[in-house]
């Protein structure tokens, strides 16, 4: 029997890891020049904080969580989103106190149930940003910010940011009925259960993907005409604070986001690279979240950043990253110098110089299509004659020079080139 991934789940391959380790350093080193600190989360978590976090509105609660009960008969779910979990982390091990603010990040899977499609899948990676106990804008602009500064670090300089205010209770409530009479004849056609959720969270409408909606959504009230006077004056702080950063943004209505726990600030970052699903990512303001989950109301912004996502873009743009190779390949060139060929690779590796030998103890020829075909930069020859002298002769396979050295000069030679 063969077996095979499953569908929606993909491997990383070694060709592949050396893009996926770049850009997790250089996420990491940009989150740590602005202050975040990084936290990792289980796989999976009780079923009930994604359904309070997220809603029961939400696709992602009715239609795509992955949930099971264990041997106890507890209901659990691999996690489908990053925050939940960070939310669920920094209340139980009181990471922060009142007035004080909290910055962290992260790289996880997630796991959702839906139709895999290109930079779509079942279990894809998740770079997180969460930025807690700021509630003035510019803790929204700094989310925002450094998000597209990593955007850029990594070679992409097309993004836009699509930035919308979904306000606060007030705002809902108003929004509320003038949207669903809008789109009353749209509502009528779609089933009881869809119906149901749209009627209590008609947010969901502006969310849809069906075309007959979106096509009654151009004509549709904005919910930016609807904003409560601090939602405002909160979001005129945001656009403020961008417009200092340099960083591009245009009004978005139709950016409302997918989970109910979002107030206030919405936005996602889109490049021409991923044509009709253009968004690399998406975050936005969740003031109500951490008391959702039983702490004291506590403003907080994040960001979700597919990488995956983000790789496709790479690609698109010709940028790689190539496997490590060794930086050197120690070969013996007669029998009787096996051992002092392993003991120097072992004296090597133990000053963090990447090395390779022979495991087989292959003859001359094929230890040298070895070394070539692995990438190595020097060879590190020894023979009868070198042993009896002491020495090693350094081969460099770039430039064809050879020497003989002494095998102590090897490491700081190896650091300078």
């Amino acid at each position: 029997m063969s077996y095979q991934n499953i569908r929606g789940t993909h491997d990383i391959l070694p060709a592949e890891i050396a893009l996926w380790q770049w850009l997790e350093q250089t996420f990491g080193a940009l989150a740590h020049a602005y202050g975040y600190q990084e936290i990792r989360t289980p796989i999976f978590e009780a079923t009930e904080l994604f359904e309070r976090s997220s809603g029961d509105t939400s696709e992602v609660v009715t239609k795509e969580m992955y949930t099971f009960l264990d041997r106890k008969g507890r209901s659990l779910t691999l996690k489908p989103e990053g925050t939940a979990p960070v939310i669920r982390a920094y209340l139980q091990h009181r990471l922060g106190q009142p007035n004080q603010v909290t910055k962290l990040w992260y790289l996880t899977p997630f796991f959702r149930y839906e139709r895999p499609q290109k930079g779509r899948f079942r279990q894809p990676h998740q770079f997180g940003l969460e930025l807690i106990g700021a509630k003035g804008p510019a803790a929204d602009a700094e989310i925002i910010e450094l998000t597209c500064r990593f955007y850029e670090a990594v070679g992409i300089k097309d993004t836009v940011v699509l930035l919308n205010s979904i306000g606060r209770s007030a705002t809902r409530a108003a929004f509320r009925d003038v949207l669903l009479e809008h789109m009353a004849g749209y509502i009528e056609t779609i089933s009881d259960e869809d119906r149901a959720k749209v009627t209590k969270n008609p947010l969901r409408l502006i969310d849809t993907k069906e075309p007959v909606a979106l096509e009654l959504l151009k004509s549709a009230p904005q919910i930016l005409d609807y904003l409560e006077d601090d939602s405002r004056a909160h979001f005129d702080g945001v656009r403020a604070a961008l417009d200092r950063a340099g960083v591009k943004y245009r009004l978005a209505p139709e950016v409302v986001r997918g989970l109910d726990y979002y107030t206030d600030t919405v936005f996602e970052v889109h490049s021409e690279h991923l044509g009709a699903q253009g968004a690399l990512c998406g975050g936005g303001r969740y003031d109500g979240l951490i008391q959702e989950l039983g702490g004291p109301a506590t403003p907080s912004v994040g960001v979700g950043i597919g990488v995956e996502r983000l790789g496709i873009v790479l690609e698109g743009m010709g940028i790689a990253r190539e496997p490590g190779r060794p930086t050197a390949y120690v070969v013996a060139a007669t029998p009787e110098v096996w051992e002092a060929v392993e003991s120097l690779v072992r004296t090597l590796r133990g000053q963090s110089i990447g090395c390779q030998w022979s495991l087989d103890r292959a003859n001359l020829k094929n230890q040298f299509k070895e070394a070539d075909r692995l990438g190595a930069r020097f060879a590190v020859v020894i023979g009868t004659d070198e042993l009896a002298a002491g020495k090693v002769s350094l081969r460099d396979l770039v430039s064809g020079d050879q020497s003989l050295v002494d095998p102590a000069e090897l490491p700081a030679t190896f650091k300078k080139e």
